[in-house]
């Protein structure tokens, strides 16, 4: 799952072309899907107790 995130990273057409659900990532569930395009929507901010 890792490449295929990569991957989409890399090639931002593609995610678009998967959220407008005009392409669809093989040998991957509903559920994985929807945890990838939840990925690239939220905006993760982590604080570090070490970094301030």
């Amino acid at each position: 799952m890792i490449r295929i995130i990569q991957l989409l990273q890399e090639n931002e057409s593609l995610l678009e072309l998967l959220k407008e659900q005009k392409v669809s990532l093989v040998g991957v569930t509903e559920i994985e899907n929807l945890a990838i395009l939840s990925s690239f929507e939220e905006e993760i901010c982590q604080k570090s107790l070490f970094w301030g």
